[in-house]
Order: C-alpha cells, then sequence, then structure tokens
C-alpha cells in the first residue's frame, strides 16, 4: 500500500470535466447549455498531476491541446489512460508538441487491451512514419498489471468496471482518480481507503448502464469516506450551482480549471 505523506504535496488540475458530448453541447438550448457561469462548460475529461519530480497526464481527450493553452500546460513526463473511449483518447496526438519540448519519448501506461485499441487508433504513431507524416508522436507503451512508478511516485491502479467494460482509476498518494465508472469492485475498495482527495464519476441524476448517476455517486463517496470529493464526467442535466447547493458537506462538482492540493 502508498505511504500517504511520504512526499512533498501534489498538485492536480482538472483539465476537462465534462461527458463525452461535452458541455455545452452542439444544438442544445438547455439551461446549462447556455449557461453563463464559466463552471458550466466542460471539455471532455482530463487530469494533470504535477509533483516536484515532473507532471503527467491522465487521458489525452479531444480538446487536449485547447485545455493545455488555457492552463498553461507546459510539460508532461507521462501519460495514464484509463481505458481507449475516443473522447479519452483522441487528443494522443497533441503528445507531438511535448516530445518536441522535452526532446524523448513519452511512457504511456495503460491495460493491454487499451494499449492495444490505441495501436489501432493511432498506428502511425508505433510504426515507421509515412513519408506524408510530417511529425508523429514519440511514444513507449507500458502495460499496466500493478502498482508502478511515473514522475518518482508510485502509482496504484484501481480495477474499475465501465459498464462491462474493465477500466482503471488511479491512485497517487492520497488522490485518486475514478472517472467513467458504474461498478466498484470488491477487491478495489481497499485501494481508496484513507483518500484526502477523491475524484468521481457522476453523469447525471437519472440512471445510465455504465456511468454512476448523482446518487450513486454520493452513496460510493460517503462508502469511500475522502476528505474531499469531487464528482467528473458531468453532462448537461446538472448545473453546477445548483447541484453544488444541494450535495452534502465535502462534495462538491469538478470544474474545468479546479486546481486541487493534496497531502
Amino acid at each position: 500500500m502508498i505511504a500517504v505523506g511520504a512526499h512533498p504535496p501534489i498538485q492536480v488540475m482538472l483539465l476537462g470535466t465534462g461527458t463525452s458530448h461535452g458541455v455545452p453541447m452542439i444544438a442544445c438550448d438547455c439551461a446549462v447549455c447556455t449557461s453563463p457561469d464559466p463552471r458550466d462548460r466542460r471539455y471532455r475529461p482530463c487530469a494533470y498531476v504535477r509533483t516536484e519530480a515532473g507532471a503527467l497526464l491522465i487521458d489525452t481527450p479531444p480538446e487536449l491541446r485547447l485545455a493545455c493553452l488555457a492552463n498553461d500546460v507546459r510539460r508532461c513526463d507521462a501519460v495514464l489512460f484509463t481505458h481507449h473511449h475516443i473522447d479519452h483518447v483522441a487528443g494522443l496526438d497533441d503528445l507531438r508538441r511535448f516530445n518536441w519540448l522535452q526532446k524523448r519519448a513519452i511512457p504511456c501506461f495503460a491495460q493491454r487491451a487499451t494499449i492495444d485499441h490505441l495501436i489501432r487508433m493511432f498506428p502511425y504513431a508505433t510504426s515507421e512514419a509515412d513519408d506524408a507524416i510530417s511529425a508523429v508522436p514519440q511514444l513507449s507503451f507500458q502495460t499496466v498489471s500493478g502498482p508502478f512508478r511515473a514522475i518518482e511516485r508510485e502509482i496504484l491502479p484501481i480495477p474499475l468496471l465501465h459498464g462491462p467494460l474493465p477500466v482503471l482509476g488511479f491512485r497517487i498518494g492520497g488522490f485518486a482518480y475514478c472517472t467513467d465508472v458504474s461498478t466498484i469492485p470488491d477487491e478495489s475498495w481497499s485501494l481508496l481507503r484513507n483518500l484526502d482527495v477523491l475524484v468521481l464519476d457522476a453523469l447525471r441524476r437519472r440512471p445510465h448502464p455504465t456511468h454512476f448517476n448523482l446518487d450513486q455517486a454520493v452513496e460510493t463517496a460517503r462508502r469511500i469516506g475522502a476528505e474531499r470529493t469531487y464528482f467528473t464526467h458531468i453532462a448537461h442535466e446538472l448545473g453546477h450551482a445548483q447541484t453544488n447547493a444541494e450535495l452534502p458537506a465535502g462534495m462538491q462538482l469538478a470544474y474545468d480549471g479546479l486546481v486541487l492540493t493534496v497531502e
């Protein structure tokens, strides 16, 4: 088990907190999609973790470039992939810029099935570049089968289920990131003890077959008992201010650009 508090604090920035459609949705005039509150504007899900030794991304969503520009992200030493769905991987090509800045390949950690999907989706990133391609990402895919190290921290993969699909959450010290989850397997609950900050899937109010709805997320957060819980992967049915006014103490909807310091 990871020894919480053995290192200086880490900083977590949530670059995206929206569902697969993003918020606002295309051609939607609902109260959230037309809200003037900037916290109701949500890119697809992504987190950025910084330590004294470096920085990593969790997932590479479609708006990765825009999110990096909006939040002055200038470094990426590793990427952790939760799973292969398009809203979590479509920005992979933007990693090329970090290759150029850092002059080296970027290690990418994922389940074997996720790596296989990424290779099929981005074949040019793992084979000889076609003459027509001027630049390709330089990536080093690493299969996750247990705890591993990146940016000089031990990272604990947390097996989760996204409907029937096995996906990963990740724990770094007192921080855990668990997006796109509908079931936490029995063996994974113990991996979520003694958290300072939990980021957890909470799609909408109505039930969904592959995501926690808000009630399920609150119930799960209570059972986990983190000091602070922030909900992510949020659809346009949940307005930021109104929903937060209803949530229990210690729980909030996250928003794009939220910065958290985690012991």
